[in-house]
């Protein structure tokens, strides 16, 4: 398509119409708030829109101001998060949150370079949010905007390569709305989300599809053009579930770098991929040090969980306490735990998945 002034009015009145009547009714477009906003693009980075509604909902409840996000302990952020996955967005959250009281005396920034000075924040997340707060003509390039501009245009950029943003906003710039840039990347975001999906086109609901040239020339499935993702690296491990006689179970915490830093997890062992394939009832690896004296380990059962670029393969054991055993309670530290409340210390997913397992079996057997 030409770009041209008149085909950019054109263009700006159909998508602004199509997303005045065919919006998603989404919590956060009831608001220019940017704390509200920016919270919400956060959640909305690798996870379902659907998926973050009530987490959106429950962590403006739980953390309604800047100043209550900023003050907030570290665990109880990461608990409001439990669920949600990727826990480094929750930490840098928190951080930017400081930065937010200390650096712009608690008021959001306003400006491009300011938005972008917060922790976390890249540029997708810091157009979004300039131009649905304040109106800043900057378009929002993420996965969405990406392929629906190469649709648009039928543009051959690798949109898995570092230079494809700079591309794409050459291309988007121009066509911006400038009184109602929130609108406009919105409005392409759930045309790429309902309308022009990665995998089936609705050319006939969209309303763009007039100056379209995959449209015209019926290669929409052929773009975005995309290099293959990295492959996903296997993992095995041995997770020990204990728990003492006053319902206890015993937990350690994972270290403050690296994938679920600072989350709180069972026992676990690496294996080989041998390893774990001969895992059984009969088949059981050594625990790793344990605080107390095991008498009996039980093989459960294994289970996947998928990262971005790791895949877990856990094999869940129950492990019985030695009867009249006395415990050590020089053999624990801050990391290492026996709890009984969980409600108030952040579990990471494979541990959450772990103790509905512990929960079936035991219903099973009752």
């Amino acid at each position: 398509m030409k770009i041209n002034e008149e085909n950019i009015n054109q263009f700006q009145m159909n998508l602004l119409a199509w997303y005045d009547f065919n919006k998603k009714p989404l919590p956060w477009r009831k608001t220019k708030d940017p704390y509200r906003i920016w919270i919400s693009e956060i959640m909305s980075q690798q996870t379902q829109v659907e998926t973050v509604i009530p987490y959106y909902e429950r962590f403006m409840r739980k953390f309604p101001t800047i100043q209550t996000l900023a003050q907030a302990e570290d665990a109880v952020v990461l608990k409001a998060w439990e669920g949600l996955g990727y826990y480094s967005r929750a930490r840098h959250l928190k951080i930017a949150a400081q930065q937010v009281m200390t650096d712009f005396g608690g008021a959001f920034p306003e400006t491009l370079t300011d938005i972008r000075s917060l922790k976390g924040i890249g540029p997708y997340t810091a157009a979004a949010i300039g131009s649905i707060s304040f109106d800043l003509p900057e378009p929002a390039i993420d996965g969405n905007l990406m392929r629906v501009t190469s649709r648009l245009f039928e543009l051959d950029t690798d949109i898995s390569k570092s230079n494809a943003r700079k591309s794409f906003d050459e291309v988007l710039r121009p066509l911006v709305s400038t009184d109602r840039p929130g609108d406009f990347n919105q409005a392409l975001m759930d045309i790429g989300s309902t309308v022009c999906t990665p995998k089936v086109v609705h050319c006939e609901q969209c309303p763009l599809s007039e100056c379209c040239d995959s449209y015209k020339h019926h290669t929409a499935l052929n773009f975005p053009i995309k290099t293959k993702k990295t492959k996903v690296k296997n993992y095995y491990f041995a997770a020990f579930a204990i728990q003492n006689s006053a319902g206890e179970w015993y937990l350690e915490k994972r270290e403050t770098t690296g994938l679920l830093a600072h989350m709180w997890l069972f026992p676990m062992l690496e294996l080989t991929s041998t390893e774990f394939d001969a895992v059984s009832t009969d088949s059981i690896p050594k625990p790793p040090p344990l605080p107390e004296t095991i008498s009996k380990t039980t093989f459960v059962s294994t289970y996947k969980h998928l990262f971005s670029h790791q895949k877990w393969q856990i094999a869940l054991f129950r492990c019985s306490i030695e009867e009249n055993y006395e415990p050590n309670p020089d053999a624990l530290d801050e990391n290492k735990k026996w709890m009984k409340d969980l409600t108030n210390i952040p579990l990471a997913g494979p541990q959450v998945k772990m103790f509905e397992i512990l929960k079936k079996r035991v219903k099973k057997s009752g």
